[in-house]
């Protein structure tokens, strides 16, 4: 195929399917032709610019995977949160250096990845922290906090010096009553104590 003809037929799958991301024996497929023999012709579409490699055997075009569609693809079981999704919701003014995601898998030499969108980060949890959102590969702005104030008392920071909330009303109080029951009574609390202090200080 030529290199339009992967730009057309890929886009078309984005705006028609949804999706992004395809791994070498879907292209090959497509292609009618081997994995080896696409190899090739994929090292010479990423070297043009056609084709952008996401992940190991997995591409797409450029631009065109978001953070939640590769974190799908790197563990269908993770989800990006803490700062990475309160960035995500407009709810703090720092800019994370990486993707955090939760995932109830262990990682063990791969727990780091690098890739095109930046570096994705995976901590495995246990069965009581551990939620996947539904239908998504994000959590809520709420899920998102009490998340970032696990991680943070986890490694002994304290998560009032790492970040600057904002656009407080977008925290719901049923939702966070909803969510936490699942995490210590010490991170409800300094999550409650967080919010109250920066909405009496706004």
């Amino acid at each position: 195929m030529k290199a339009l003809k992967w730009q057309e037929y890929l886009a078309e799958q984005s705006r028609v399917q949804g999706k992004t991301i395809f791994t070498v024996t879907e292209l090959a497929n497509i292609a009618h032709t081997s994995a080896h023999a696409l190899n090739v012709e994929l090292a010479r579409l990423v070297e043009r610019g056609v084709i952008q490699r996401y992940t190991r055997g997995k591409y797409g075009l450029p631009n065109m995977v978001t953070p939640e569609d590769l974190v799908k693809s790197l563990d269908s079981h993770a989800y990006i949160t803490c700062a990475s999704a309160l960035h995500y919701h407009q709810l703090i003014t720092q800019i994370p250096k990486q993707f955090t995601c939760f995932t109830n898998r262990r990682h063990n030499r791969s727990r780091e990845r690098m890739t095109p969108l930046g570096l994705y980060v995976f901590v495995c949890v246990s069965k009581s922290i551990y939620s996947k959102p539904m239908g998504k590969a994000i959590a809520s702005p709420e899920q998102a906090m009490f998340d970032f104030v696990y991680l943070m008392r986890r490694k002994g920071v304290d998560p009032k010096t790492i970040v600057t909330l904002r656009n407080l009303e977008r925290f719901d109080d049923s939702q966070i009553s909803q969510v936490s029951p699942r995490y210590p009574k010490t991170v409800r609390k300094e999550v409650r104590n967080i919010l109250r202090m920066k909405n009496e200080g706004g």
